[in-house]
């Protein structure tokens, strides 16, 4: 499936977005949004780390296909597994519209839904250790042993 994409270490992003500029064009769409999301050098991190429950990002993506279909529009999603380097991408979301006021629109609400329901962990890479970003973490509703 080209609409969601996951690898092992960085994002090549200009395949990706050639991918999907590919497919806004057979579309014959107006909008093609995309936030790409880049590892920064900060606080003595060398890399992110990620682990992912695929199962369950497919059925939140899917929801989010169901949902921008009735709109007319198409989502767009790209995330690393593993470790990725400072300076390289880790994540990438895209939103297909005719029109671009909406695809504004989707690609916010896209975006800062994933953030805060996306079955995703992330890790500090520092001194070569592992770190769990405890601090950067959002329980998953519905969850867990006490939901």
């Amino acid at each position: 499936m080209q609409n969601f994409i996951l690898v092992d270490g960085a994002l090549d992003v200009t395949q990706i977005y050639t991918i999907w500029y590919d497919i806004a064009q057979k579309k014959n769409c107006g909008a093609l949004l995309t936030f790409c999301g880049i590892v920064r050098d900060e606080e003595g991190i060398e890399a992110l780390s990620f682990d992912i429950y695929e199962p369950l990002l497919r059925q939140w993506f899917v929801r989010w296909e169901e949902k921008v279909a009735k709109q007319k529009a198409s989502v767009f999603f790209a995330h690393s597994k593993g470790d990725v380097s400072i300076f390289q991408s880790s994540y990438m979301a895209g939103v297909l519209s005719k029109q671009r006021k909406l695809g504004l629109n989707l690609i916010n609400e896209f975006v800062e839904d994933f953030k805060a329901c996306a079955p995703i962990w992330k890790y500090f890479i520092k001194d070569k250790q592992r770190i769990y970003a405890k601090e950067q973490a959002k329980t998953l509703k519905g969850f867990g042993i006490l939901s």
